[in-house]
């Protein structure tokens, strides 16, 4: 194997890691919004952060849905109920972003959207602990020839 397999097989590993790091870190930028104090510009970076947050939360278990995860599928079987498992969390999840979403656009006082913030935070945070320690070494050595972003969404 050479060395430019070897970084191609480790990119999937890293670059899930990667990808679960930009989201808690715009979800922090989220909540900083939220806290800033001044409720019309709070709520104007709030609006801009979580509306990106939201469109890469969605845009990555998009993408792990429909590209990763079959990929995954049929190279290792035993995972199906794993995967069957994350699929939930994301359909969870998502609909948690529309709450949320709709919280953001109809003007919810800032402990609302503090919850939603909360109930975000703590979902991600078990599904992409449990998505870690179930996939990334089957991902570590993954020999799929595809651009990571593709599957993992433009993060």
């Amino acid at each position: 194997m050479g060395e430019h397999d070897k970084h191609r097989l480790l990119a999937w590993h890293l670059e899930l890691q990667a990808a679960h790091r930009r989201l808690h870190r715009a979800l922090r930028l989220a909540r900083e919004s939220l806290q800033a104090g001044d409720t019309a510009a709070a709520r104007a970076d709030l609006l801009l952060h979580c509306k990106g947050f939201c469109a890469a939360l969605d845009g990555h278990h998009v993408r792990e849905d429909a590209g990763l995860f079959p990929q995954l599928s049929a190279r290792h079987p035993s995972l199906r109920p794993t995967l069957a498992k994350l699929r939930q969390d994301h359909e969870l999840i998502a609909e948690l972003l529309r709450r949320f979403d709709h919280a953001i656009t109809s003007g919810a006082a800032p402990d609302e959207l503090a919850l939603h913030l909360d109930g975000l935070s703590a979902i991600m945070h078990s599904h992409f602990r449990y998505e870690e320690r179930e996939l990334l070494g089957v991902l570590a050595a993954l020999d799929l020839d595809a651009d990571p972003h593709d599957l993992l969404g433009p993060l």
